[in-house]
């Protein structure tokens, strides 16, 4: 299985690429939350200065954020600095649009966005609307400015296979977040191969997990700080959706759903707040505070992290490269560089 390696967006990144190219690993992205993190283009162009091969990734963008147009004029951009390396990932913008205090896109939207994202970054012309006007549009100036000729790998953020069947229409790949039931990666591909049957689109796509990784030492606890402190950014998000979705709370066992009080009770704000965006998204995917660790309960740890010895881990890999996963896109958050070096010894 191919391992890329994904981090929070800031000026500063490109020696952090750099030395995950020297790792060999297959990728490197950024997130794409404006209100939290730096701007994904700027930090990737960068990182596009500073390398030769290694992909770089935005992980990932949604209509709620920008235009098709604005978002197509910097994915040429940056196609332009590094040719035929460069993804792109959609979603509805789960977490974007609530540091906003917004609700998502809806799946429609996302649908019609890619596609005018795939039409223009490939010079063709897409459909463009604002309120109850619309027209044609494409670059009008290209040599120089924007890169058409190569492609931009396309990704859709999927968890479920309403999702898994827009990438199947759309002929994209598909990724998602800390997903590491093989069922579940079985279902989204069976979704996504019949949606691209039917759309006469190739059954075959590259599919990407966003996770955290632990290799455990001999006899070194599995809830642990040390494995807390590499996960809980992931733990907590998890936790962050449970306030926002009452549904998906509802569905949480009793230890989670307490520490999802105790979150709610530590950031001074509560599920119904119309501000609370100003508080719970505060360092978003960041490294967790210690105050925070207790929050990381061991169904959690269970469940978002990839956690275990250097045997297991190859195992629980192994169990989703068969499930249809090709790539691992892991986040170091306490000494990236340091993570970087132990994950990539589990390259092939």
């Amino acid at each position: 299985m191919r391992i890329g390696i994904i981090t929070t967006a800031r000026p500063g990144l490109e020696h952090l690429a750099a030395r995950a190219e020297e790792l060999g690993f297959s990728s490197f992205w950024v997130y794409d939350t404006p209100m939290v993190h730096g701007d994904p283009f700027v930090a990737l162009a960068l990182c596009a200065k500073s390398t030769s091969r290694i992909k770089l990734g935005i992980g990932v963008t949604s209509p709620a954020l920008r235009s098709a147009p604005a978002a197509a004029a910097a994915l040429g951009s940056l196609n332009a600095l590094a040719p035929d390396r460069v993804i792109c990932g959609v979603g509805t913008g789960n977490t974007a649009r609530r540091t906003l205090g917004m609700r998502p896109a809806k799946t429609v939207e996302l649908e019609s966005f890619t596609a005018a994202l795939q039409d223009l970054t490939a010079g063709r012309e897409s459909d463009h609307h604002e309120g109850t006007r619309s027209s044609r549009v494409r670059f009008l100036h290209v040599d120089g400015y924007v890169n058409t000729e190569d492609p931009v790998e396309f990704v859709v953020a999927a968890f479920g296979p309403k999702v898994a069947a827009v990438a199947g229409r759309l002929g994209t790949g598909m990724i998602s977040f800390a997903l590491h039931a093989p069922e579940a990666w079985s279902a989204l591909g069976r979704a996504r191969r019949a949606a691209a049957r039917d759309a006469g689109n190739s059954e075959k796509a590259h599919t990407y997990l966003v996770s955290s990784l632990y290799v455990l030492g001999d006899g070194e606890d599995r809830y642990g700080d040390a494995v807390k402190d590499a996960m809980g950014h992931i733990a907590v998000s998890a936790l962050l959706l449970a306030v926002e979705d009452p549904a998906f709370r509802a569905a949480l066992p009793q230890e989670e759903s307490a520490a999802v009080d105790r979150l709610l009770h530590l950031r001074g704000t509560t599920a119904t707040d119309p501000n609370r965006h100003h508080t719970l998204y505060h360092n978003y995917l960041g490294r967790l505070s210690p105050e925070e660790r207790d929050l990381v309960v061991p169904s959690l740890v269970d469940r978002f992290g990839l956690i275990g010895t250097r045997d297991e881990l190859r195992e629980r890999i192994n169990a989703l490269e068969k499930s249809g996963v090709e790539e691992l896109v892991i986040q170091p958050v306490v000494n990236p560089e340091a993570e970087m070096a132990e994950i990539a010894r589990l390259l092939p």
